[in-house]
């Protein structure tokens, strides 16, 4: 059965700097504010350094312009990381467009290869919809042709359909959401240790919930925490559980 082998942490693409230096939910996710490629670069160079070697994009990420922008930053460093996107399940509507979508991505990442292929945010719906269009055998093809190397899907639903996901096809790997206060919400711990169990490996989104496991924190979780004997920040305790 396949193993994908332990990874170091990873980062992702969807919140990199803009210029002007806002990181508001509602700036980040405006496709006129540009990315700073600049900061980007050094962000992405300083990940590197401190042993992070798995980067994930999208393609709707920041208006379309995350996996430019991250094909730029990781220049010189193609061979030491593995590249992650993911097809556009939501503005997929014919087969023609997994090819399009495809071909696109890996202009915009100026690669001729992707390490990881994800079917981005399937739910009961658009799992659906995605088989009838013909996408698994898509990922056959495209792991034949060497367009991707491993393939997957990243995930947003109960965790039954979850489980139905993962028995349908011979995946490499998943992305869920997971941390301290989604355990048990959407595929959770019980969907993490039936993927493992399959082989699949398994890739954490929301680690921190988008930085909302660190502000504000409740009164009386600060006064569990400042009761510990050795002191740490929210996003210390977040990052201690995952």
């Amino acid at each position: 059965m396949f193993r994908l082998e332990p990874l170091a942490p990873g980062t992702g693409a969807m919140c990199l700097p803009i210029q002007g230096g806002s990181q508001s939910p509602t700036d980040r996710f405006d496709p006129n504010k540009p990315i700073d490629e600049e900061a980007t670069i050094k962000m992405i160079e300083y990940t590197i350094i401190q042993g992070v070697n798995y980067f994930d994009t999208a393609y709707v990420y920041h208006g379309e312009k995350s996996e430019p922008a991250l094909g730029k930053a990781l220049k010189g460093y193609r061979d030491k990381v593995m590249l992650a996107t993911k097809l556009p399940v939501m503005l997929t509507t014919k087969r023609e467009d997994f090819d399009r979508f495809l071909d696109e991505q890996l202009k915009k990442l100026d690669t001729n290869y992707l390490d990881v292929y994800l079917l981005h945010g399937l739910n009961r719906q658009n799992w659906v919809r995605m088989k009838e269009l013909g996408v698994l055998k898509f990922l056959d093809q495209i792991q034949k042709d060497g367009r991707a190397r491993y393939v997957g899907f990243s995930f947003h639903d109960d965790v039954r359909i979850f489980k139905e996901i993962v028995d349908s096809y011979d995946w490499m790997l998943c992305q869920i959401q997971y941390n301290y206060y989604d355990e048990h919400y959407q595929a959770g711990r019980e969907g993490l240790i039936y993927a493992a169990s399959k082989g699949l490996g398994v890739v954490v989104m929301e680690p921190l919930r988008g930085g909302k496991l660190a502000d504000p924190i409740p009164e009386e979780i600060r006064a569990i925490w400042d009761s510990a004997k050795v002191k740490r920040t929210p996003a210390e305790w977040g990052l201690r559980w995952v």
